[in-house]
């Protein structure tokens, strides 16, 4: 291969590169990475910021706010007995559904026994903020 043939190919794939680079997220993308967001504040324990990422939490009454975060706790405590933890999450895929104007996100739950567990997580677009339903 000529050296000018190299050069210009290697411009070539720089170029798709950085075109690829520049791309704006998709929807899909946009809606996973909340997802996953989400999901990493509840196996840090961070309930308030995990509840912050429901649809409508903003006006939920405060007791109901507690027991849904004391509800959390028991989830991750359980999580802890039965499987050693959930030690991460990783993005499977998302999908949308139109006839229900939901983003479905399928994460992946990785325990600490080894174990993995798919679920699937409804998110909806709240004025361009992408939450779970």
């Amino acid at each position: 291969m000529s050296g000018q043939r190299y050069r210009l190919l290697s411009f070539f794939f720089v170029l798709l590169l950085l075109l690829g680079a520049c791309s704006s997220p998709t929807p899909e993308e946009l809606a996973s990475l909340a997802a996953k967001g989400y999901y990493d504040h509840l196996l840090r324990r961070e309930f308030d910021n995990f509840l912050a990422g429901k649809a409508m939490s903003d006006s939920l009454p405060e007791i109901y706010r507690e027991q849904l975060k004391e509800g959390y706790k028991q989830f991750m405590a359980q999580q802890d007995k039965e499987h050693h933890g959930i030690l991460s999450t990783r993005v499977v895929n998302a999908k949308a559904d139109t006839s229900l104007h939901v983003m479905n996100v399928f994460l992946m739950l990785c325990f600490g026994d080894s174990t993995i567990e798919e679920i699937v997580v409804p998110m909806v677009d709240v004025n361009g903020s992408w939450r779970m339903k």
